[in-house]
């Protein structure tokens, strides 16, 4: 399992009617923050791919934002305020909440599109034959790797498998805690 990391822009409370706006059209009334690989509700800190950054990044399809080195990814942002720095692993075969992965702490598992663009638990409008709202965590996870595993099978196959962002792939999240 490849760990990763990418820095993301953080979207809580503090972003005023937009996150009201947002917890009024989700019915995410439990969140506190969204922590998310979503590209619109969490954009990446790094706007744009410099050439610098290419030795440094997964060169595949929709994943040119995650890094393989943590210690360039720091270096490239001038400021850490506002930002989430997660390290991530894309379709975990097994929990990995108990993971010792220095300097992170484990949040949670979400589910995002082929596209890794869209995620099905925060910005799809709910998927209630697959999940209820109520199962997030207070950054709009999924805490059980077992119950996400699920979830990801229901939302390919059982219910929605017409719909684009229920083909989705489970990604294990961490962010890194302030030093």
């Amino acid at each position: 399992m490849q760990r990763l990391y990418i820095a993301k822009e953080r979207f809580g409370s503090s972003d005023g009617s937009g996150w009201t706006k947002y917890v009024e059209w989700s019915g995410l009334t439990q969140l506190t923050e969204v922590v998310t690989l979503d590209t619109m509700l969490c954009p990446a800190a790094l706007e744009d791919t410099k050439d610098s950054y290419w030795p440094h990044i997964v060169n595949e399809d929709y994943m040119l934002d995650f890094f393989v080195d943590l210690n360039f990814l720091l270096s490239e942002l001038a400021d850490e305020s506002g930002v989430n720095i997660l390290g991530v692993i894309r379709r975990p075969s097994t929990d990995v909440r108990q993971l010792d992965w220095d300097g992170f702490a484990f949040l949670g598992y979400d589910l995002l599109d082929q596209d890794v663009s869209t995620s099905a638990l925060t910005n799809c409008g709910g998927f209630p034959e697959a999940f209820e709202n109520s199962e997030l965590s207070n950054v709009g996870l999924i805490p059980d790797f077992d119950r996400a595993v699920e979830i990801q099978r229901m939302l390919r196959s059982k219910y929605y498998p017409p719909e684009y962002h229920a083909d989705c792939d489970l990604w294990a999240i961490f962010r890194r805690q302030s030093e």
